[in-house]
């Protein structure tokens, strides 16, 4: 008799009621960065398959160039652009996934125009998160949290917390708190029922003490390579100087 499949559970993002499984897939290894692109018939067939366990947020980018552009113009272009291939007419959640530091984040709005729902942002500073939050609520942001990168627990953590995002993390799961979405990343079919089969351990106190005494270990050197921008160096400029229209 063959075994049921559980479908993954929802968790609410945000403060405005967006609901997303609780757990994501990373699609940047099937066609960037992890050796030559992977067949597009077996990533179809892996999209497929995590559509079918109940996952709804599929992490992607459009083309692999790795440029960081936030003027206005170019967003809005880039947004129809995404709108027009996935042939909708609206964005559930729309990421900028790197800030861009010459330009105010304020100045990058679309949910007035009707082409995305729900905001997210990627590697930006506790600055900048409270500034685009108050021009409108941010549902989600996209950072490593991990046991070797416990930096985000200084301010951004607490800042996200108290204006309510939910936070994308590569591993992190129900032991950082109900507001975590793991995305992690595959493109072996196998391998996704592992991750989504992962959400329903349970750890227990000692199991966690022990993970927290490795990552306490320390690890030697940075996340990226030189000129990738992070969080550290994501902070934009006041809105005051934007000389744009």
């Amino acid at each position: 008799m063959a075994t049921e499949e559980l479908k993954v559970p929802r968790i609410k993002l945000g403060s405005q009621g967006f609901e997303v499984s609780a757990q994501g897939l990373g699609c940047m290894g099937m066609s960037a960065f992890y050796g030559p692109p992977k067949p597009e018939p077996d990533m179809i067939k892996l999209i497929h398959y995590a559509v079918h366990r109940g996952i709804t947020h599929l992490d992607t980018f459009v083309d692999g160039k790795c440029e960081i552009c936030g003027d206005p113009a170019y967003v809005r272009t880039a947004c129809e652009g995404s709108l027009k291939r996935l042939g909708v007419d609206c964005i559930d959640l729309y990421y900028q996934h790197g800030i861009d530091t010459r330009l105010p984040i304020e100045v990058t709005k679309l949910v007035e125009e009707g082409k995305i729902k729900y905001i997210g942002l990627s590697e930006a500073s506790a600055s900048t998160i409270r500034r685009a939050h108050a021009v409108h609520p941010v549902t989600a942001i996209q950072l490593e949290w991990s046991l070797w990168s416990r930096d985000v627990e200084e301010e951004i953590i607490p800042t996200c917390r108290y204006l309510y995002p939910a936070f994308y993390s590569t591993v992190c799961n129900e032991y950082q708190g109900n507001d975590v979405c793991p995305i992690p990343g595959t493109t072996k079919i196998e391998n996704l029922k592992e991750n989504i089969e992962a959400l329903s351990v349970k750890l227990s106190a000692e199991e966690m003490s022990e993970l927290e005494s490795i990552a306490s270990v320390g690890v030697k050197g940075d996340r990226y390579g030189p000129g990738v921008s992070t969080w550290r160096t994501s902070d934009t400029p006041p809105l005051s100087t934007w000389k744009g229209t």
